[in-house]
């Protein structure tokens, strides 16, 4: 089962998981050119796109607890937290983007996730989604990570934002080379991504996809928020001795 940091390491040390985050790593940096002075969060096993964001005030990541966590960059100070991923351990309004990988399809509380992105994420926030295709051969396959979970097609994706007050703004594909071990299949991989996007987009391995925050919406409680709520109990008036006289 692809859900242990120890299998995600090991799979982007292989050749095709080279290859899966060079071609993803180019998708991602498409959607995001510059994020100069802003903060960046990896949620999920974002780190192997993390370090192209140099420009970056401050780049970190938080791995969910059924996951793992691995010591990143390998010559710095860690930059990665092992977190819940219900209650990350920011204050409210204090990201600008979020990068989510090998997390949404692998998520057992989903809508909660979404609920603490939204959370943290400043009312000019942007947040992106690398999730499974559900129509790719990647998908299908069990041979990588991205064979595991919950895939999505464009649509489901979409409504799932929508449904958390997201807005999405910007959609992209990657990875229309088949998974292989064929090292002569691998160096074809840019020549497949050039034809793949311009004749069928919908065969991705991966989506991409951006979406701003809706800082109008008004959201529903939680249910632990809402046994936190100190409901004022109704006052009772007592009637005085004249109005009893009366």
């Amino acid at each position: 089962m692809w859900n242990d940091v120890v299998d995600y390491r090991e799979f982007y040390e292989t050749p095709t998981g080279e290859m899966a985050r060079h071609l993803i790593r180019r998708r991602i940096r498409s959607l995001w050119p510059d994020l100069h002075g802003l903060e960046l969060l990896g949620l999920g096993y974002a780190i192997p796109y993390l370090r192209q964001f140099h420009e970056a005030a401050r780049v970190f990541a938080f791995m969910p607890l059924t996951q793992g966590v691995v010591h990143w960059p390998s010559e710095e100070r860690s930059r990665v937290a092992l977190v819940d991923e219900t209650e990350l351990p920011l204050p409210t309004f204090s990201v600008d983007r979020v990068l989510l990988v090998h997390c949404l399809e692998n998520s057992d509380y989903l809508r909660d996730m979404l609920n603490e992105v939204w959370r943290i994420l400043k009312g000019e926030g942007r947040l992106v989604i690398v999730v499974p295709n559900r129509r790719g051969v990647w998908a299908r396959l069990e041979r990588t990570p991205f064979g595991f979970g919950h895939p999505y097609s464009q649509g489901q994706i979409s409504r799932l934002l929508r449904e958390h007050s997201f807005t999405p703004l910007r959609t992209s594909q990657a990875l229309f080379v088949p998974p292989t071990h064929s090292r002569a299949l691998l160096r074809t991989a840019p020549a497949w991504e050039r034809i793949g996007q311009r004749i069928s987009p919908h065969f991705a391995g991966v989506h991409l996809v951006e979406a701003s925050k809706q800082v109008y919406a008004v959201r529903p409680l939680r249910a632990a928020e809402r046994r936190r709520m100190a409901w004022p109990l109704p006052q009772v008036v007592r009637p005085t001795p004249a109005s009893r006289q009366s």
